[in-house]
């Protein structure tokens, strides 16, 4: 039989998350708080016996006028992809959905397809005959995953395209960049630092740089580095509110989900930065920093103190999240993926985000109204 999916506590929800070893940031109950303009529900899925074997967030988005709304699982739900009744899990929550008023679903399976190791990346970056990392031979094929794709389209699932997060076009990075901790010592940790990474972090430490841990009140300190780094990079900065309520609401459901790290250098802070955790997987989520003094380093200082925190915490991965595909050296963001691959990271791509028109035409007409904006 298949599951039956239905509502449930954000409790239930929870113990469901806590009890497994990594579920993204992005799939628990409080992430549904720091998103305002949604209306968030945890759902659930129970086998015949009455267990919960799967949850998920699912955020839900009215659209303007109608009494419909666009439902939305970032990175989720987690729940078993490899089941060999994939149907059987999608198929219930799609009804559920439909009985909310969704005219369209939108999920992220958090199901890794390929990975590249950091020396794969330098050498992609240094062929010219390579445009995009899915040009060149990834360093493993997870098995399954091409399977699990398929099977998303023989259901009437299509691949989304990539889009902001703010409003409709939500969306959440298909390629991320991965630090592997699990049965590593700091010391591997180090020397899987590139050159320049390893020059960085000793000119940090010689010139004095000091990384502390911040606390709500350090928030604004956080927030005029972030619209400096905004300014400078070309990107719409988030309100200060919505850090604010990231941190009422992520510390509330548990005290060290959320850390804030300020890198101090001759009494002023130069670069600050969150850190996400759930269970043995840690995010670097925002990150900013001020133009003065860069020499001394202290994004490479922050970084760092992340990681080994994130170490002694006995954590699995460092993710540094989202990192382009291009490889192209007129490609702005060329350089963070340099920067975060130079820390022994790893490429990783994950399956990417799913669409399902629960009204065909409303799901459309959704479609060509993103596409004018």
């Amino acid at each position: 039989m298949s599951p039956h999916v239905k509502a449930i506590s954000r409790e239930e929800h929870l113990r469901f998350v806590a009890a497994r070893p990594s579920v993204s940031h992005l799939q628990t109950p409080a992430w549904g708080d720091v998103k305002p303009d949604w209306r968030a529900e945890s759902l659930g899925w129970f086998d015949e016996g009455g267990t919960l074997v799967g949850a998920g967030l699912v955020l839900l988005r009215p659209l303007p006028v109608l009494r419909r709304c666009l439902a939305y699982l970032p990175e989720g739900p987690v729940v078993d992809w490899d089941a060999a009744d994939l149907a059987g899990l999608l198929e219930p929550m799609l009804a559920h959905l439909r009985s909310r008023g969704a005219f369209s679903v939108k999920m992220g399976p958090p199901v890794v397809a390929r990975r590249w190791s950091a020396d794969a990346v330098k050498a992609a970056i240094a062929d010219p005959s390579a445009h995009r990392l899915g040009d060149v031979e990834p360093t493993v094929r997870e098995a399954g995953a091409d399977g699990i794709a398929e099977r998303l389209r023989r259901m009437g699932w299509r691949r989304a395209e990539a889009g902001a997060e703010d409003g409709f076009a939500a969306g959440q990075p298909r390629h991320v960049c991965q630090v592997p901790l699990a049965g590593r010592s700091l010391e591997d940790l180090r020397s899987g630092l590139n050159q320049q990474w390893r020059r960085n972090v000793k000119k940090a430490e010689k010139a004095g740089v000091k990384v502390v841990l911040g606390d709500q009140e350090d928030l604004a300190t956080f927030y005029e580095l972030y619209v400096e780094t905004a300014e400078r990079d070309r990107f719409r900065p988030r309100p200060l509110d919505y850090f604010r309520r990231m941190w009422t609401a992520l510390t509330a459901e548990d005290p060290d989900r959320m850390r804030l790290y300020l890198a101090h250098h001759d009494g002023e802070v130069l670069a600050a930065a969150t850190m996400l955790t759930v269970g043995d997987h840690v995010w670097y989520s925002y990150g900013a920093s001020t133009a003065r003094r860069r020499e001394v380093q202290p994004s490479s200082a922050l970084q760092w103190r992340m990681m080994c925190d994130a170490h002694e915490a006995g954590a699995a991965v460092y993710d540094f999240r989202g990192i382009t595909d291009t490889l192209d050296e007129d490609d702005h963001l060329l350089g963070l993926l340099r920067f975060k691959v130079g820390a022994g990271g790893q490429a990783v791509e994950y399956l990417g985000e799913w669409d399902y028109p629960l009204n065909k035409v409303l799901h459309k007409a959704l479609g060509l109204y993103m596409s004018r904006r």
